[in-house]
């Protein structure tokens, strides 16, 4: 009974070790998409001002990492930050765990590890990233995003689109193609950092969620970069 108890005790235990272990990982992972972002931003020729002050929403998808050689995926792990407000018109909120799939991309994005971000642009974007599992290209538009200072090097293309896209692998920063990858939210990451089961539209929409310390460094970032969605009040 005895021998019985304790190895009860020590399942128990394992259990209670490995939970604590994947929040760690989870709440690293999202100190990590603070830490991209602030880099990113950091660069001379980076994403263009007035992009991050149109955007509804930001995703960063740190280290995202080829699966398999030559026609394999692509995987990453990441957050979202929205602005608050129904309007997407207030300080940026919670970030929500999401998750990144899609096929090879081959060399465009080079390295054998790749940061990502992705810009959402209006409330499309926004609605179909909180839905369900979103193919860029298809349930939402996509393009590469323009980079620098100015917007002199955007299309019509890319300012149509309701996501844009942008990646960072060996020190290069570019716009980048990624239709056909597929965005999700991570639910079981969102349990692990905020020790409850919660939406991304749960978070998104705020209901007195507070940001997890880890979050933070992401959520600042971005009000120290963009506190105000210039969007709004014009025709979009």
């Amino acid at each position: 009974m005895l021998r019985f108890f304790n190895v009860v005790v020590c399942l128990v235990l394992a259990s209670v070790a490995l939970g604590a272990a994947t929040s760690n990982k989870e709440q690293g992972r999202l100190e990590n998409c603070g830490t991209v972002m602030q880099e990113i931003l950091a660069v001379p020729d980076n994403i263009p001002q007035a992009l991050l002050e149109t955007a509804e929403c930001v995703i960063v998808i740190p280290s995202m990492t080829k699966v398999a050689v030559g026609v394999g995926g692509s995987y990453g792990r990441g957050a979202m930050v929205c602005r608050t407000g129904k309007a997407y018109d207030g300080p940026w909120g919670s970030p929500a765990m999401y998750s990144l799939e899609g096929g090879s991309f081959g060399l465009q994005l080079g390295g054998e590890s790749t940061d990502v971000v992705f810009l959402v642009m209006n409330n499309r974007g926004v609605d179909a990233l909180l839905s369900s599992k979103v193919k860029l290209g298809g349930n939402a538009s996509a393009a590469a995003g323009p980079k620098g200072r100015s917007l002199e090097a955007s299309t019509d293309a890319s300012m149509r689109a309701e996501i844009l896209s942008y990646s960072r692998s060996r020190g290069l920063f570019a716009g980048v193609s990624l239709e056909g990858t597929s965005l999700r939210p991570d639910d079981d990451a969102n349990a692990q950092v905020y020790g409850r089961k919660l939406s991304a539209r749960s978070i998104v929409a705020g209901d007195g969620i507070l940001t997890p310390a880890s979050g933070r460094a992401f959520v600042d970032v971005l009000q120290k970069n963009a506190p105000h969605n210039q969007s709004k009040g014009t025709t979009r």
